[in-house]
């Protein structure tokens, strides 16, 4: 009897359906002119470039390389030389990965087990972006300031395992809440953010379509106390009230009452004032849900540490977009594994 041991490797890419993929080949016709180097083979050797820390083209050839016997296993020919991969990243459309990685979220997200650790049915998400800086020179197509060059990934991150559910790649030049009327919300979910994404426009249209949000109000904020409700005893809430905002552009743009809740943060000495329009919930809640918008720091953290975001091995616009997609889809596979292990090992 023969004893196979399955490569942690081959065991993310068996997640992957071979007949949708295929299906998304067809879809954005990416092996239009291919001489042999298949969509698959080149999926699989930028999701190497991710779990391996490839930093050039050259590491993933030469690390692909090494282990050719094994590559029929994961359906691969042969390891790419690196004047096709170049090719590949810089010619097949990026569109491909990003169908790949809500794909493989749907997969994820009826498997896991994942839950988010609160009482209410409601979904909860965060919402944050983080800019990765990039070389002028190398990528003139991503000028973000005078001298400098940069991408802004927005991240939505669904709090049920605390996995990625939407993605958006911009040039960074626009204000967040540009970006996030772009993110699909359901109706009586519950997001929050930081307030980087301060938009009184986009308050009002979330408030009128049913859509809840915590976040934390500007310090110039001008409004108008109308009720000051109880606070719960023993707790580090100071403030619950509902407000009206008062300033020309804000209250043009959001008329709804929204709700003020200041927190003490006893570790930091410092207040830390809320604006929601939950009004059911309790202050404290209010405060945990905004606490647990600290996860999609932790996962920006992980995603920079452990994947490739921050070095590309390739400098087109396309190349670029494909290595963010790949490492959204590693980190998706390997949080999901890390719900399913009965081990508890770090995400490393």
């Amino acid at each position: 009897m023969m004893v196979r041991h399955a490569s942690l490797f081959s065991q993310l890419l068996a997640f992957f359906d071979r007949n949708k993929f295929k299906n998304l080949v067809m879809k954005h016709k990416t092996e239009k002119y291919s001489k042999g180097f298949k969509s698959w083979d080149h999926f699989v050797s930028m999701l190497f470039c991710q779990v391996a820390q490839a930093k050039s083209l050259r590491e993933i050839s030469g690390g692909l390389a090494c282990c050719n016997s094994k590559l029929r296993h994961l359906g691969v020919g042969s390891a790419p030389n690196k004047s096709t991969l170049s090719y590949a990243n810089t010619n097949r459309s990026w569109k491909l990965f990003q169908d790949l990685f809500y794909e493989t979220f749907d997969f994820c997200r009826k498997a896991s087990p994942g839950k988010h650790k609160f009482s209410f049915k409601n979904k909860l998400l965060s919402l944050d972006s983080s800019t990765i800086s990039l070389c002028l020179n190398l990528f003139p197509w991503a000028e973000f300031r005078r001298k400098k060059g940069a991408v802004k990934l927005h991240l939505l991150l669904d709090h049920d395992g605390y996995l990625p559910s939407y993605a958006y790649i911009s040039n960074g030049k626009k204000h967040e809440s540009t970006y996030a009327r772009k993110f699909p919300l359901a109706t009586g979910s519950i997001i929050t953010m930081d307030r980087g994404y301060t938009d009184y426009k986009l308050y009002s249209y979330w408030t009128a379509k049913d859509i809840y949000f915590v976040t934390r109000l500007k310090t110039n904020a001008s409004y108008e106390v109308l009720e000051d409700r109880p606070v719960p005893q023993n707790r580090n809430i100071l403030f619950d009230q509902i407000i009206k905002l008062t300033g020309y552009k804000a209250r043009k743009e959001c008329r709804f009452l929204l709700r003020r809740v200041v927190v003490w943060d006893a570790e930091k000495q410092r207040e830390i004032i809320l604006l929601t329009n939950h009004y059911k919930f309790g202050a404290t809640t209010i405060s945990a849900i905004y606490k647990d918008r600290w996860q999609i720091e932790l996962f920006f953290k992980a995603i920079k540490q452990n994947l490739r975001i921050k070095t590309f091995v390739g400098t087109t616009e396309n190349a670029l977009n494909i290595q963010i997609w790949t490492a959204l889809i590693a980190m998706l596979l390997i949080k999901f594994l890390a719900l399913k292990s009965t081990f508890e090992w770090s995400l490393s």
